[in-house]
């Protein structure tokens, strides 16, 4: 059996892939067959290229990579733009192994907090590094983050992405969740891009604004705040 790895380029951090036709459903199987088999050479298959699909429901009989942050934004990030990160992966592919990279310079302090069904677990760098990823695997961090960026307006912007689940040279479906935490007497959400739409949904009160995603291809999100 040959085992496949696949690159998830994080942040600090439409109509699905497997679309239900006989022509999509031949080329999943294909690329099925070929992780099986010993052939060197990938079957001429179409995949998504880097074009963002968002998705109404995620592909029938699958489970999905979630990933899942939770981010606190406190009133020491708006000077310094330095946020507590927790985040976690859930489903993540069957792989010998793996890698989960955030851009260097703006990750700093992490640490895995869980992991299961993995064979090893390590931080290289700003990246995680797993090796015999198995069926259900799971995977926590912690750290900080430094996503929060000083507008010169004064304004205040999160950036987050981008989110991929990639493989060769196409991309998959996955879901991101994302909760932010943020002192509500000295900010206020002013804009969510994406805007809302089939495949992503906006949660917003007072103190907190989080997001649902449901995709393929790769996400950037931004989450732009106002000083009270």
């Amino acid at each position: 059996m040959r085992f496949y790895g696949f690159l998830l380029c994080l942040p600090l951090v439409g109509s699905p892939v497997w679309a239900e036709s006989p022509a999509v459903d031949a080329e999943r199987a294909a690329l099925e067959k070929w992780f099986e088999s010993d052939t060197s050479e990938p079957p001429p298959v179409v995949i998504n290229e880097g074009k963002l699909d968002f998705l109404a429901t995620a592909p029938a009989g699958e489970a999905l990579h979630h990933h899942q942050n939770k981010v606190k934004i406190t009133a020491e990030s708006l000077q310094e733009g330095w946020a507590q990160l927790e985040q976690c992966h859930d489903n993540l592919d069957q792989a010998a192994a793996m890698q989960i990279t955030f851009r260097d310079g703006y990750i700093r302090d992490m640490k895995i907090t869980e992991q299961r069904n993995i064979g090893k677990a390590w931080m290289e760098g700003s990246s995680l590094q797993l090796s015999k990823v198995g069926a259900n695997a799971r995977v926590c961090l912690q750290a900080r983050t430094r996503a929060l960026r000083i507008q010169d307006d004064g304004t205040y912007v999160l950036l987050n992405g981008p989110y991929m689940r990639k493989f060769l040279d196409g991309y998959y479906p996955m879901q991101v969740s994302m909760q932010i935490e943020y002192p509500a007497d000295l900010l206020k959400v002013a804009a969510v891009t994406p805007a809302v739409q089939t495949g992503f949904s906006v949660q917003q009160q007072r103190g907190s604004v989080g997001f649902d995603a449901l995709f393929a291809g790769e996400l950037r999100t931004s989450i732009q705040f106002e000083a009270l």
